[in-house]
């Protein structure tokens, strides 16, 4: 008895999800795995199509895609419904929620302009500092989100993406030079693209008269460290995505922590840390917060430094 197997339209119509989420799920997950028949389209066995319709209904309730693939099919079926209305209502009684539904509708409906618009009233009214953290983060997140469960295609997390860091980059440029210390220097390593994380810390760093060095993303580490000691910097600061592979995060900074010098701290920050070990010589930073507690400590500890 021949196995059943289904073409990737028949899993679209079967489980609700795109094609285009399919093929970046098998990219970034290693699940679905499809076979392939003799001229190379995919095949999806039976199995594979239930743990995905069952996965589907998952992500409807409300859990997150990455979590879910990692779990055997026993395990999902263990999983408790997540009550999404409730929140959702409790949310939209914000004025922020709101804004961040009309912004996501804006993409949507990809209109550029409109939603550039949008951002930049946000920035006007309520300064940078909490633009970041009450619109620019959340708003991040939920389209991070939206991607994860093929809500939105990748041009529209792109749209998202480029116009959000115009507007971000417009609002530091305004900003006063900062004379200060710390100097932090800011990038990602090798294969990490994502910039806007950069963006935000650099924005809240700025704003706390830390001097920001952005050197933009997928620096290799010999020329990080490299830029670190010709600018003299205090701290080198990297963002990792939760796209980028948890299990390199390590390595990388393992290496670039035995390349820098000493006496220049390494602080790691993103999503993508969430799952990471701590590594000596790392200062782990898992939100905006974490962030700017770092940066008084150290500017707390070194005033006492140099009073001493």
């Amino acid at each position: 008895m021949n196995k059943i197997s289904f073409t990737i339209a028949s899993v679209e119509k079967e489980t609700g999800l795109s094609k285009d989420t399919l093929r970046m799920w098998e990219r970034r997950y290693g699940f679905p795995a499809p076979e392939r028949d003799g001229v190379g389209d995919r095949l999806y066995p039976a199995d594979q199509v239930e743990r995905l319709r069952l996965i589907k209904r998952l992500i409807d309730q409300g859990h997150r895609p990455g979590r879910l693939m990692a779990m055997s099919p026993e395990a999902l079926q263990t999983l408790p419904t997540r009550h999404l209305q409730v929140a959702t209502t409790r949310d939209a009684t914000t004025d922020e929620a709101r804004e961040i539904g009309d912004c996501l509708a804006l993409i949507k409906d990809h209109d550029a302009a409109a939603f550039q618009q949008n951002l930049q009233q946000s920035l006007a009214r309520q300064g940078l500092g909490r633009f970041v953290t009450d619109t620019v983060a959340p708003l991040t997140r939920r389209v991070g989100e939206a991607w994860e469960d093929g809500r939105f295609a990748v041009f529209e997390e792109h749209l998202f993406t480029e116009l959000t860091k115009r507007v971000l980059r417009q609002a530091i440029a305004s900003l006063p030079p900062a004379t200060g210390r710390p100097r932090i220097l800011l990038t990602s390593v090798p294969d990490e693209p994502h910039v806007l994380g950069l963006l935000m810390v650099e924005a809240l760093f700025a704003l706390e008269g830390a001097q920001c060095i952005p050197l933009g993303p997928q620096v290799p580490l010999l020329d990080i460290a490299q830029a670190a000691t010709a600018h003299q910097a205090d701290i080198v600061a990297l963002s990792f995505s939760s796209a980028f592979p948890a299990r390199r995060v390590p390595p990388a900074l393992f290496q670039l922590r035995e390349l820098l010098p000493a006496d220049i701290a390494l602080w790691a920050g993103g999503e993508g840390m969430q799952h990471v070990a701590q590594q000596e010589g790392v200062n782990r930073l898992f939100s905006l917060k974490d962030g700017l507690d770092a940066l008084g400590l150290w500017t707390a500890t070194n005033s006492e430094a140099k009073k001493a």
